[in-house]
């Protein structure tokens, strides 16, 4: 049986403490020597306050009813790469969207990704156990996966629980 890990939630309208993304996001660029600039701050704000996992679209209206301005689609494109590869953020594979993560995991790292059908949540967890199976599966076979996305859907907690009176 596996060890419980810890699960992490993202913006959720569920009344979960949110999490300084902003702040953990620049002293993790000072770490690793990156820029945060303004439309990079600008993106993972959006992202962090969004309840649900955000498009790339739909982040470039949030911007343009927030600022008045539109971003070309390749400069929220570009942010969005950045953000990735900085581990600041995760793209849910099968929503073609974003989340911002506030963890302290490596970027190379399995997440699972749980998605709650009923509103939208999406909280993460560390897939540890996961990574090694498939690793050691993937070496029997012969086969050198370059990416690997484990998604589950279903009911978050809070939408799982029946309504108290």
């Amino acid at each position: 049986m596996l060890k419980s890990r810890p699960v992490h939630d993202h913006a959720c309208a569920h009344g979960h403490p949110p999490v300084d993304v902003l702040q953990l996001a620049e002293a993790r660029c000072a770490e690793q020597k990156l820029k945060l600039t303004p439309i990079r701050r600008e993106v993972l704000s959006h992202l962090a306050a969004s309840p649900a996992p955000v498009g790339a679209y739909d982040l470039i209206e949030l911007m343009h009813r927030a600022s008045g301005r539109r971003p070309a689609p390749i400069s929220v494109y570009r942010v969005l790469d950045f953000l990735l590869e900085a581990g600041l953020a995760h793209r849910i594979e099968s929503r073609n969207a974003f989340v911002a993560c506030a963890h302290r995991h490596d970027s190379r790292d399995l997440v699972v990704f749980m998605i709650c059908d009923s509103c939208g949540c999406v909280s993460e967890a560390s897939g540890a156990p996961v990574q090694r199976d498939l690793a050691g599966i993937a070496e029997a076979a012969g086969f050198k996966p370059a990416t690997q996305v484990v998604e589950m859907f279903g009911r978050c907690a809070h939408c799982h629980e029946p309504a108290s009176p």
